[in-house]
């Protein structure tokens, strides 16, 4: 049996913190996260080809596949629910936002594609995952919202600044070797399969 590793780690990310990972490792991350979807991943790319300056940093940074649920309380946003969205739908934008914003880290559910893998090996990223259906539980790792952009794209596609605090677990599921657990684990499934039918 493949013995993981846990990490606790903190933004910013290194490429060392990031090199070290392989896939099942467990991280639990503490610091700064990024909220971004579609629309918000959709808007960074267009800044990015236009040359317009992005309002935020990403370099070292971690972006989570992420709608919220955020309410103002006391005219402080409070993050209710957090849990992650499904994040093939980012695989279209994902490899130039690691590629020219040095993102370290991408969360999301559901894996990514072979582009992302491919900007995760030559970038030093790595794509890990949370689990869906538990917004509320996700909710409880994050200590506060720093700040928000683009609200205009509404309160779930805009992009949240959060701090967390020992956010996971977090499951390795693409690192920078160009392993993909998610992969690996569905064509397992599909050998399995077809050696159960030629058996029957």
């Amino acid at each position: 049996m493949v013995k993981l590793n846990e990490y606790k780690l903190k933004t910013p990310l290194s490429e060392e913190d990031i090199r070290r990972l392989r896939v099942g490792d467990i991280v639990y991350l503490s610091g700064v996260i990024y909220t971004a979807r579609d629309a918000a991943h959709k808007r960074i790319i267009e800044h990015l080809r236009e040359g317009k300056a992005l309002p935020f940093n990403l370099q070292g940074g971690v972006i989570y596949h992420c709608g919220p649920v955020a309410i103002k309380k006391d005219s402080q946003w409070v993050i209710v629910a957090g849990g992650p969205t499904t994040s093939m739908r980012m695989e279209l934008y994902e490899y130039e936002v690691i590629e020219k914003l040095g993102v370290r880290m991408v969360i999301g559910k559901g894996g990514m594609g072979t582009k992302t893998a491919e900007a995760c090996v030559k970038h030093g990223a790595v794509y890990v995952t949370f689990t869906g259906g538990v917004g509320v539980l996700a909710a409880q790792f994050i200590k506060r919202v720093i700040d928000v952009y683009w609200l205009d794209l509404g309160i779930p596609e805009a992009i949240w600044v959060l701090e967390v605090m020992d956010f996971g677990p977090l499951i390795v599921a693409i690192d920078s070797f160009g392993k993909n657990l998610i992969d690996e684990i569905v064509n397992e499934a599909i050998k399995r399969k077809n050696r159960l039918i030629s058996i029957h």
